[in-house]
């Protein structure tokens, strides 16, 4: 009778064990956070608002990539393995439905992890580029400061003072540089409204204005296009890290299950601090 009332608590356990599956998604976010941190305190990233990240070489990036792998199955891993420890038992009869139900709760965990990842990652993300913005810069000049922002300052660099505001005047040149990585590149019109532009601003001649527009639409096509090529890289060795990270998620779920049933079979307490609900010996007459 005993055993009977025991599997019938197995077996009505709810269908989705959402109190485990937060756990170990939040453990696993947790990590993640902590690595990334790390990678950048140690330098194994490829994007920064400083004008130096463009010295980054391709051995950088290939470095960055697999790094992010690695973090990815370390992090989801643990996450998988703690919601799989912490899932109640299906059935001792039902090993097969068991298992698959503990992978089912370690995929569901890595869904929930990476929404929470990617959420206070687009958070520290807007948090930079208000940091990084140019103070008084008005909000819609922050894509093309963010990115070309020492190609501006080399353009309307000079000796002459100006009295009033240059933030406008940052936020156009930004937005004409950035026409650059375009196909058709900057426009006739728009070289020659630069070169006297910079003429008026910096005090230069003519020529001398039109041969630092040259120079920097140069340099802003070639840093744009680097920050592109690593963009593309950085973003495919994510979303390969997040599906390798579903199938650690997966069967760490099931090596934490497994566990599970091993601690209950030898009945020691589990980790959610309960009686196990295993087999039990059968009573000697």
């Amino acid at each position: 009778m005993a055993e009977l009332v025991e599997r019938t608590r197995a077996v009505s356990a709810p269908t989705v064990n959402w109190g485990a599956v937060f756990a170990g998604a939040v453990a696993a976010a947790a990590l993640a956070s902590v690595l990334h941190a790390f990678a950048g305190a140690v330098g194994l990233a490829v994007s920064s608002t400083a004008p130096t990240w463009r010295d980054a070489s391709i051995g950088l990036w290939f470095l960055s990539g697999v790094y992010l792998v690695l973090v990815a199955l370390a992090s989801y891993g643990l996450g998988g393995y703690l919601t799989g420890m912490l899932c109640e038992r299906y059935a001792a009869s039902m090993p097969d439905e068991s298992e698959l139900r503990d992978n089912v709760h370690g995929l569901l965990s890595w869904a929930v992890a990476t929404l929470i990842t990617v959420t206070l990652a687009l958070m520290v993300a807007a948090m930079a580029t208000r940091v990084a913005a140019p103070s008084g810069s008005p909000m819609n000049s922050v894509a093309s400061e963010n990115t070309i922002a020492y190609d501006v300052d080399r353009l309307l660099r000079g000796d002459r003072r100006q009295g009033e505001d240059q933030a406008a005047t940052r936020a156009e040149v930004g937005r004409i540089l950035l026409t650059s990585s375009g196909h058709s590149g900057v426009s006739a019109d728009d070289r020659t409204y630069l070169s006297r532009l910079v003429a008026a601003r910096t005090g230069l001649a003519q020529p001398e204005a039109e041969r630092r527009v040259d120079s920097a639409i140069a340099s802003a096509k070639q840093n744009l296009a680097r920050a592109r090529k690593s963009s593309t890289i950085l973003a495919f060795m994510a979303g390969a890290a997040a599906l390798l990270g579903s199938v650690a998620a997966w069967f760490a779920a099931g090596a934490g299950g497994q566990h599970r049933d091993d601690k209950t079979a030898s009945g020691r307490w589990n980790v959610l601090g309960r009686r196990s609900l295993g087999p039990r010996r059968a009573a000697s007459p």
